[in-house]
C-alpha cells in the first residue's frame, strides 16, 4: 500500500506548488489549485479562477461592473489512452472578453481581443499550443511536463462585487471520444470534471495506443471537411525546413475566386522563399530590428520574402507557371481559382512551398510546429466564408516517386487543418433569384433587400421591408435605380398598389431569373438567366438548382453542361468557351449601365413524374446556389390568369433577343 501510495503523494506536491506559484501571479490572492480526484482514471479538466481587479469605467448597475480577470485551465492526463491535439471546452458566463491566453490557440482560430458571447456562441474552444498531445503516467512515469497542459486566460468580465466568483457554467473535453459529467466547485473558484473515455472509444483503445511515447508513430485520422490544408514538412535542417502547403476543395458547391491564405508564426518563424506562391508584401524589417536579426547576424535579409508574423499568401497567376524561380510546382499558379470537384476535380487542388527559418529553442531538425490560426478567403463576394480549425498532426503524406518508380517518399512531418463554410449570424445571401411564367404577365423580383440594405444609403428614402413590386418583364434588363418609372407604369397598368415610401432594392450582385417557358401534356421547359450586376467578369461560373418534384423529370440544358447530381440538385455551368460571364458594361445607345448575362432552356419530361402540376408550383426550384452561395429566393410564384397574353411571349422573345445582341456585341 505504501509503495502505491508514493506516486500519488508526489504527484499531490506538484500539483500544490504549480497551484500556489499560479495564484501568486494573480491580482488578488487565490486558492491553489487542488489535486486531482483519486477516482479519476481519465482527463482531469481544472478551471482555477485566480482573482480580479474593477477597472473603469464605473458604471450604477453593479452587476454590469467591468472587472479585469486571471484564471488557469489544466488538462491532465491521468488515462490509459494519448490525448492527441487535445481542446477544452469552456461556457462562460459573465460576458467575458479573452485579451490574453498562453499555452493554448482558440481552436476557431479567432482574433484577440475575443468577445465569449457574440463570436463563441455557446461555448469557447481553447486547442493545446505548442503542446498538443498529453501522454499517459505509464509511459512517461508521472511526468507532468508530459501528462498535463495549463493554459493562462487574462481578458475582461461584467459581474457584481465580491464575494461572489464569477465562475464559467460549463467545462469539458472538445473531444467526441470523452464523456465529461457536470463540473462541481472544489472552492468557491475552482471548478473541476474528470472526462472518461465512452466504452466504444475504450473498445477500440489499443495497448499501443496506451504506451505510445513516439510522436512519428501514431496519429489522429485525417479530418474531413469543406476545404482542407495540408502542411507537410519536405526537408528539415536545423534551423529551417521545406513545407509544402496543398489547399484542397471537398465542398460539393463552393469555390475560392483569387484566394488569400493566412496564419499566423507562434514561434519567431520567418519565410525565407516561396515557389507556387507569393506574400502580398515584401517586408524583412520584422526580422532586421527584431530577434531574427539578432540570431541570424551572418544572413543577408534582402533575400527574405517575408516576416511578418501574421503573412498573406496568394497564387501566381498561370503566365507564371514555367518560371524556374517561383513556379513549376504541381498545382500551382492558377490565379487563385479552387473549383468544386464536381465542376474540374483538376482544378480543385492549390499548393505552393516555401522555406522557412526557425528561432530558438527550436533548433533542432526534429522540433517542427507548425502555424496556427489558419484563415482562408476569396476575393469575391460571391465566395463563401470559412472557419478552420488549428493544425493537427495526421499521419505523413506519401508522394509517388516522380521518375515512376513503383515507390513512395513519406514527408517528414504532416498536419491538416480542416475548414469549413460557416454562415455568419445576421449575413445576408450574395445573390437572388427571380420568377415568371408564360401564363402570367408579371415578373416576381427578388426580395426587398434581399442581399442586404446598406446603412447609410444616400439618395432618396426607401422602405427596407415593404414587398418588392411585380415588374414588367423587360425591366430584368435594366439596373434596380432606373427601374422606378417602369415599376409605376406597370402598376398603373395593371392597377396594382404602390407602397409609401417604395421599397428599396435588391442589393445583389447576380440574380437569377427562372421563367416557365411552356407546359404541354408530356413535357415542359423552363429558361433560366444569369444577371451579372458587379464590375468584375467571373470566369468559371456554375450554378446549382434544388427541384423537389421535377428533379427526375429533367432532360438536358441546350445552352450550358447540365447534369443531375443527385439530392434533387441539377448541377450548370458554361459550354466551354462560354464560361465568362462578364460584367456590367456601357451598351452603346444605353443611357444605364446593362448586366453581362448568359441563359440556356431547361427541358423536363413528365414520364417519370406522374402528377407534377407545373403551373401550381412544381416547376419551380425551392433553392438555387451560384458560385457555392444560396441565392434569396422569392416569396411567392408567378399566378396563373387563366390566358396567355403577348407580354409573356415578348418576354420569353426579349431575354432572347438581348442575350444574342450581347453576344455579338462581344465578338
Amino acid at each position: 500500500m505504501a509503495a502505491s501510495a508514493a506516486p500519488q503523494v508526489v504527484v499531490l506536491g506538484f500539483l500544490l506548488l504549480a497551484g500556489l506559484a499560479a495564484a501568486q501571479r494573480g491580482t488578488t490572492p487565490a486558492a491553489a489549485a487542488p489535486a486531482p480526484d483519486p477516482g479519476c482514471n481519465g482527463i482531469q479538466l481544472t478551471y482555477n479562477f485566480q482573482g480580479r481587479t474593477k477597472i473603469r469605467p464605473f458604471v450604477s448597475d453593479r452587476n454590469k461592473q467591468p472587472y479585469a480577470f486571471r484564471a488557469n485551465a489544466t488538462v491532465l492526463n491521468s488515462g490509459t489512452r494519448p490525448l492527441k491535439s487535445w481542446a477544452i471546452l469552456v461556457e462562460f458566463a459573465h460576458g467575458e472578453i479573452l485579451v490574453g491566453v498562453n499555452g493554448a490557440v482558440l481552436t476557431g482560430s479567432g482574433e484577440l481581443p475575443y468577445n465569449t458571447t457574440e463570436d463563441a456562441g455557446n461555448a469557447t474552444s481553447f486547442s493545446g499550443y505548442p503542446q498538443t498531445e498529453l501522454l499517459t503516467p505509464i509511459a512517461t512515469a508521472g511526468d507532468l511536463s508530459q501528462i498535463q497542459a495549463s493554459v493562462g486566460i487574462v481578458g475582461t468580465l461584467f459581474a457584481g462585487p465580491g464575494p461572489f466568483v464569477p465562475l464559467p457554467t460549463k467545462l469539458s473535453l472538445d473531444n467526441p471520444d470523452y464523456r465529461c459529467p457536470a463540473a462541481r466547485n472544489v472552492t468557491a473558484g475552482i471548478l473541476s470534471t474528470c472526462c472518461v473515455l465512452k466504452p466504444e472509444a475504450e473498445a477500440n483503445a489499443t495497448v499501443i495506443d496506451a504506451n505510445a511515447t513516439d510522436p512519428t508513430k501514431n496519429f489522429l485520422t485525417r479530418g474531413t471537411g469543406d476545404l482542407v490544408i495540408t502542411y507537410d514538412v519536405l526537408q528539415a535542417y536545423p534551423s529551417s525546413y521545406l513545407a509544402l502547403v496543398t489547399l484542397e476543395n471537398n465542398a460539393k458547391l463552393g469555390r475560392l475566386d483569387n484566394w488569400r491564405l493566412s496564419w499566423e508564426w507562434r514561434r519567431g518563424e520567418f519565410i525565407y522563399s516561396m515557389k507556387g506562391a507569393h506574400t502580398s508584401e515584401v517586408d524583412t524589417s520584422g526580422c532586421i530590428y527584431g530577434a531574427q536579426g539578432q540570431y541570424y547576424q551572418s544572413l543577408d535579409f534582402s533575400q527574405v520574402l517575408n516576416c511578418d508574423r501574421k503573412p498573406v499568401i496568394l497564387d501566381l497567376p498561370l503566365s507564371r507557371y514555367n518560371d524556374t524561380q517561383i513556379g513549376k510546382i504541381d498545382n500551382c499558379c492558377r490565379n487563385g481559382t479552387i473549383l468544386p470537384k464536381s465542376m474540374d476535380e483538376k482544378q480543385s487542388k492549390s499548393a505552393f512551398q516555401m522555406q522557412v527559418f526557425k528561432m530558438p529553442p527550436d533548433l533542432n531538425r526534429t522540433k517542427l510546429f507548425p502555424p496556427a490560426n489558419f484563415k482562408i478567403a476569396g476575393a469575391s463576394s460571391l465566395n463563401p466564408d470559412y472557419t478552420c480549425g488549428q493544425p493537427v498532426r495526421v499521419s505523413p503524406t506519401a508522394f509517388p516517386d516522380p521518375s515512376g518508380l513503383d515507390s513512395t517518399t513519406l514527408a517528414m512531418a504532416t498536419w491538416q487543418v480542416v475548414c469549413n463554410i460557416t454562415r455568419t449570424k445576421g449575413a445576408k445571401p450574395k445573390c437572388c433569384v427571380t420568377f415568371s411564367a408564360y401564363y402570367n404577365d408579371s415578373v416576381i423580383p427578388c426580395n426587398t433587400c434581399a442581399c442586404g440594405c446598406p446603412a447609410n444609403r444616400r439618395g432618396p428614402t426607401c422602405s427596407t421591408t415593404a414587398q418588392s413590386m411585380l415588374l414588367p418583364p423587360e425591366a430584368l434588363l435594366v439596373p434596380f435605380d432606373n427601374r422606378t418609372q417602369k415599376a409605376m407604369a406597370w402598376a398603373e397598368l395593371k392597377h396594382y398598389n404602390v407602397p409609401r415610401p417604395m421599397p428599396c432594392g435588391d442589393f445583389c450582385g447576380v440574380s437569377i431569373n427562372w421563367h416557365v417557358s411552356t407546359d404541354y401534356n408530356k413535357g415542359w421547359s423552363a429558361r433560366v438567366t444569369l444577371f451579372n450586376w458587379e464590375d468584375v467578369d467571373m470566369a468559371n461560373w456554375f450554378a446549382a438548382i434544388v427541384m423537389d418534384k421535377a428533379y427526375d423529370g429533367f432532360e438536358k440544358a441546350y445552352s450550358f453542361n447540365a447534369t443531375a447530381v443527385g439530392k434533387n440538385t441539377i448541377f450548370m455551368q458554361g459550354l466551354e468557351g462560354l464560361n465568362y460571364l462578364v460584367k456590367q458594361t456601357n451598351m452603346s445607345g444605353s443611357d444605364y449601365l446593362v448586366p453581362g448575362k448568359q441563359q440556356s432552356v431547361l427541358s423536363f419530361t413528365k414520364k417519370l413524374t406522374p402528377g407534377i402540376d407545373v403551373v401550381a408550383g412544381d416547376g419551380f426550384p425551392t433553392k438555387v446556389f451560384f458560385n457555392g452561395d444560396e441565392c434569396a429566393m422569392p416569396q411567392r410564384i408567378p399566378m396563373s390568369s387563366g390566358f396567355r397574353t403577348r407580354l409573356s411571349s415578348a418576354f420569353a422573345l426579349l431575354l432572347v433577343l438581348a442575350a444574342s445582341a450581347f453576344l455579338l456585341l462581344q465578338q
